[in-house]
């Protein structure tokens, strides 16, 4: 293999007897005589040669000069004789005020250099020129003090202009700039040449343009004041109070005549009044002419020396230092999209875009009644500026605010220490660029108050511009006066909320009736606290979506703008009352969850033995006739289509999680949440995307969760189970095919009951029995399914006698003492044994109940009020017998997923949206939610098949 590797060499790194040479990136050594050019990539004669030939690079060929013309001309070409001496590279030099001739007029090179010195007297008024190779006329200042090109004492020379020393001029100016952020204060190379002579040329003549540089180099050390310095912003306050006389601009009092406009003033509670006392005076809409949905902002621009430059709209990106596309850029200035923009640039990248500093004085562009074009000042907030050393725009109190004009967004300028040529040591970037617009509280028609454009700055020390970067970020926000709602949503929160306190107490007394008890204990109290927790989550979650619905159809939907959305800041309340409501329904879901899953539940056969069999005596060796047993496979069947409905839901979960991701992610409902003023469903990949709304997405979301469920149920209730199937009813029907009856307690004294008792007397027959059966009860030749003669009513919700309770207890506590210590079994007889003869008696005993045998605890039936309906509680206390309240609906799904579909609902949706919230994705908030929708359902399952097998004695094998 052959490597391709060369040495890294830069042109720096050759010394001054070698060169760079280009075609080989290399350095190479030079000829005889010969030294490295300024550049660093050709070589040049050494001081005291002359150049003879010269082709680039090393091609150059060099020639002493003779003793008496040690001199080489400034081509190099050739020597000369030089009178007043050589510079350090052996040419010809001149003193100040004299320009250096080398050749005559027809090019013929003279043989000694002359020197000639310019005519300063009044008939010219001439001074040789920087370069010092022609005489031009001198500074005007210099003839206005001195009538010639000489500014000795007593005048005084600054920053290349002369001014008369006299009484009443501006203090000497202190150059420095501080870089607060660093703890560095710098002597500034550019202050130093321009801050005395642009205050003293302001001053003394009102000259545009010292007026200019000088505001320049005020707003460059951040617009700071203080009452003991004498820095550029002294100096223009200086000025600014000493020239009241001049007149103000545009009857702006705080735009003196000659100056820029720097500041607002520093009285207390000005900037309130700036930036509310007045309205825009004119309006803007989410929909119309371009003129009223977009923000003409336009800027005033300056170089450094206080030169206008040109009027600049924003439009293109001036003010953005991250690079995008022009829609992208411009889409900053539609009215209602709210912007952002941020991005890593290199400190080599800023120091080659923004070499010189400009300066902008922002204003919004509209047209008045009469058609005229007028600009109206945007003010800025600069959170860097202090007043005698201390922040003053740290603090959301704009009363304490200083506001000012002009701002810049580069300033590569003033952190040059001694020479203006070279790179500066501090550059300070505006790395942080909000234009807030604020809407006037109640209008109709789109006023807004004035702009506020707010701009921080970072300092960076260059030490390696390579590798350095810096993080910058422009945003457009959008907000309004949000106090309003929400004092309306603390007031539905606070009546919503009592009477989710009134509405758990209800549900308190009702459970203390059902428990059949009346002692208010610690358990009572728990419970009503899981009663508040879930009706106060009700209540979270009404207020969120009803304020996330709010917002997304007023704000999407208007076209004149009357309302605006809240900033992200002030969405945390409404995150904290979706994380309240998710977490109170948690609880709530945990305890339905329990409350299921500990539920008390047998099932009464009714069948009866058909006739007798012989049967052998275990040890008599004897055999007996017994009555024939009864199949116990009528009842494995009924507890495995129970087991099958205790996670039926009236909706489809997987069709709802992925219809609401649909909806979201591939019709495009997710735009709507887009923090703009566009009502579309479809963004094209050349426009802008805005930030998101967590308001807004939480009212998408739960908008779609709640149509596609409402939509499933409709779709179920009315089409699905009326023509395809409703296991509900079918258990119910199962039920009364099989012989055999549900005794189900959810509480200590309530619970339901379904009426399985076959009207044909038993069920344990063949195909042929079976079918004329149910045959003869389609053509009514048989009697009704109903518990009460001549009734349908088949289930019913039971509110039972203490004394029945009691009973039942004793029953069933054979059921579980085989699970208790060994010295409390029946050693005379094996597990299998007891619970067999406890299943046996409990079947007796609820069907004897059933069928009234037991006068001293009988029930009576009756229909509920419809107070007790609507209160989901009995208002009669069953003491002496039970009461069977007829029920139509098959509210015994109460104790399944089936009858808490509304808690499951808003569980799921809640659990999407804290998702959703945390992490920005629907499609993650989908999956999330189908999985622990699997979770639960299979902890459902699992533990409510374990409670089945151990309240109804069904061997757990049998249930599958």
């Amino acid at each position: 293999a052959r490597a391709f590797s060369v040495p890294f060499q830069r042109p720096a790194t050759c010394g001054t007897d070698r060169y760079f040479d280009s075609s080989r990136l290399a350095c190479a050594p030079c000829g005889a005589h010969q030294r490295q050019s300024a550049g660093g990539t050709s070589c040049v004669c050494e001081p005291g040669y002359r150049m003879v030939s010269g082709n680039g690079g090393f091609s150059v060929n060099c020639e002493k000069c003779p003793e008496n013309t040690s001199g080489v001309t400034q081509d190099g070409w050739n020597c000369i004789t030089c009178p007043k001496g050589l510079t350090l590279e052996g040419k010809c030099k001149c003193p100040n005020n004299e320009i250096l001739v080398e050749r005559g007029i027809d090019g013929i090179l003279l043989n000694e250099a002359l020197c000639i010195r310019c005519n300063g007297s009044e008939q010219s008024f001439s001074a040789s020129d920087a370069s010092g190779s022609r005489c031009v006329r001198c500074e005007k200042t210099f003839i206005h003090v001195s009538k010639s090109c000489d500014c000795s004492s007593p005048n005084i020379l600054t920053g290349g202009l002369c001014f008369f020393a006299q009484e009443g001029l501006p203090p000497k100016g202190v150059a420095t700039v501080r870089f607060a952020q660093l703890g560095i204060t710098l002597t500034s190379a550019w202050f130093l040449k321009n801050l005395q002579s642009s205050a003293f040329a302001c001053w003394l003549y009102s000259n545009l343009t010292a007026c200019q540089a000088l505001g320049n180099m005020c707003v460059m050390n951040m617009n700071s004041l203080s009452s003991s310095s004498t820095d550029a912003c002294g100096l223009f306050q200086y000025i600014f109070i000493g020239t009241a006389r001049l007149g103000i601009v545009h009857s702006i009092a705080y735009w003196r005549h000659s100056l820029p406009w720097l500041y607002y003033g520093d009285q207390p509670g000005l900037a309130s009044q700036v930036l509310e006392k007045n309205n825009f005076p004119t309006t803007f809409s989410f929909k119309g002419r371009e003129k009223d949905v977009k923000l003409q902002f336009i800027a005033a621009s300056f170089d450094a020396a206080g030169n206008f430059l040109k009027w600049q709209s924003l439009e293109g990106g001036i003010l953005q230092l991250c690079p995008d596309t022009e829609t992208k850029l411009n889409a900053a200035y539609i009215f209602g999209t709210t912007y952002q923009q941020s991005c890593k640039i290199s400190v080599s990248k800023i120091l080659l875009d923004f070499a010189n500093p400009i300066f902008y004085d922002l204003f919004l562009e509209y047209n008045g009644d009469n058609g005229q074009q007028h600009l109206w000042a945007v003010p800025v907030l600069n959170l860097n500026l202090q007043y005698n050393e201390k922040l003053v725009n740290q603090g959301g109190n704009m009363n304490n605010w200083l506001l000012t004009r002009r701002f810049f967004l580069v300033d590569t300028l003033s952190g040059k220490e001694t020479d203006l040529g070279k790179p500066p040591r501090v550059i300070r970037i505006a790395s942080e660029i909000t234009i807030s617009i604020r809407l006037v509280s109640h209008a109709q028609r789109g006023t807004i108050y004035p702009p506020l454009m707010t701009v921080a700055y970072t300092d960076v020390l260059v030490q390696n511009p390579e590798t350095q970067s810096v993080m910058v970020s422009f945003s457009v926000s959008y907000e309004m006066n949000q106090s309003e709602a929400q004092i309306q949503t603390d007031i539905s929160l606070g009546v919503l909320g009592g009477l989710a306190v009134l509405w758990s107490l209800l549900k308190t007394a009702g459970w203390k009736r059902r428990t059949g008890s009346s002692i208010i204990d610690l358990q009572t109290v728990f419970k009503f606290l899981l009663f508040y927790a879930g009706d106060l989550a009700n209540v979270f979650f009404i207020i969120t979506v009803g304020t996330g619905i709010y917002w997304l159809v007023f704000f999407k939907g208007q076209q004149f703008v009357s309302v605006l959305l809240p900033l992200p800041s002030q969405e945390e309340d409404f995150v904290t009352y979706v994380a309240c409501a998710f977490s109170l329904k948690a609880l709530q879901f945990l305890q339905l969850l329990v409350s299921q899953l500990t539920i008390d539940i047998f099932f009464i056969d009714w069948e009866r033995p058909k006739g007798k069999v012989l049967k052998a005596v275990e040890g008599e060796g004897v055999i007996k006739s017994a009555a024939a047993p009864v199949s116990i496979w009528r009842t494995y069947f009924i507890a495995n289509e129970w087991n099958e409905i205790q996670t039926l839901r009236k909706i489809n979960p997987l069709f709802q999680v992925l219809a609401v991701l649909f909806f979201l992610e591939v019709v495009g409902f997710s735009n709507l949440a887009l923090m703009d003023a566009s009502s579309s469903l479809t963004k094209s990949s050349e426009s802008y995307v805005a930030p998101w709304s967590r308001i807004l997405r939480f009212g998408v979301s739960a908008a779609l969760w709640i149509a596609i469920a409402i939509l499933q149920v409709i779709f179920f209730s009315v089409f699905y189970e009326r023509f395809v199937e409703d296991k509900i009813s079918q258990f119910v029907d199962l039920c009364c095919v099989s012989n055999i009856s549900v005794f189900l307690l959810s509480h200590n004294c309530f619970g339901y009951y379904i009426h399985g008792r076959s009207v044909h007397g038993h069920a344990d027959t063949n195909m042929e029995e079976m079918n004329m059966n149910l045959k003869r009860e389609a053509e009514n030749l048989c009697s009704q399914r109903g518990l009460l003669p001549n009734t349908d009513g088949q289930t019913f919700q039971i509110s039972i006698a203490r004394k029945m309770r009691l009973h039942y207890d004793w029953i069933h506590e054979t059921l579980t003492r085989k699970r208790g210590p060994a010295r409390l079994l029946d050693s005379s007889a094996n597990t299998f044994e007891q619970s067999t003869r406890a299943y046996n008696t409990m079947n007796k005993f609820l069907g004897s109940f059933i069928d009234h045998v037991h006068k001293e605890m009988d029930y009576i039936v009756k229909d509920k009020l419809l107070l007790e309906r609507i209160l989901g509680m009995e208002f009669m206390e069953p003491i002496e017998k039970s009461i069977f309240y007829n029920d139509e609906g098959h509210s015994f799904s109460d104790v399944l997923y089936y009858g808490n579909e509304s808690t499951l609902l808003i569980f799921d949706i809640l659990f999407f949206s804290v998702v959703d919230l945390a992490s920005q994705s629907f499609v993650l908030a989908a999956i999330l939610t189908y999985l622990q929708q699997e979770i639960f359902r299979c902890i459902r399952n699992t533990l409510g098949q374990k409670n089945l097998a151990s309240k109804t004695l069904v061997d757990e094998r049998f249930l599958i």
